[in-house]
């Protein structure tokens, strides 16, 4: 059993069969013709002869400024890499027994986080015997869930962890 064919471009010194369709750096189709013709064929242009489909028969080969080629795919890759957004997760801290003013400024920022793209993790923290009455953390968190339901899903519903409980909201 051969190997398998690696991706990506083979060049002249590596193009293995005797008989290759050659296409010109404009982009039509020159023909049928042996390699070492279209590698001198390449020279002569200033240009270097690189294996596009090796699994066609015969195998298609092009004509290409390889030094120029790479310069433009890293270019491609640069801009790519800059219009993407990466996805930031943002903490709301709060407690369950918080005032109607604390809770308002508290979902102000997490319908601001939301709408920047950010993941938002609501984290409730009791303290003593607040431990006792979880059922009151619970309902808050509801309460954010019902307040966001427009905005956001829920990533992670509200679970226990020691003194707290935690949930995560994801833009829609």
């Amino acid at each position: 059993m051969s190997p398998p064919v690696k991706s990506g471009p083979r060049y002249d010194n590596m193009i293995q069969s005797d008989k290759v369709r050659v296409i010109d750096e404009t982009g039509e189709n020159v023909g049928v013709m042996y390699t070492n013709e279209a590698i001198e064929a390449a020279a002569m242009l200033g240009l270097n002869l690189v294996e596009v489909s090796p699994n066609a028969d015969p195998p298609v080969c092009k004509y290409l400024d390889v030094g120029k080629h790479r310069f433009e795919a890293q270019k491609k890759a640069n801009a790519a890499r800059k219009t993407q957004k990466t996805q930031d997760i943002k903490e709301v801290k709060m407690r369950p027994n918080i005032d109607t003013h604390d809770y308002d400024v508290k979902m102000r920022n997490v319908t601001k986080f939301i709408d920047n793209g950010d993941k938002v993790k609501i984290t409730l923290r009791f303290r003593g015997r607040e431990m006792a009455h979880q059922e009151l953390g619970m309902n808050l968190l509801r309460r954010v869930q019902d307040d966001t339901a427009e905005i956001a899903k829920i990533e992670a519903f509200p679970r226990l962890e020691g003194r707290q409980m935690l949930m995560v909201l994801s833009p829609k």
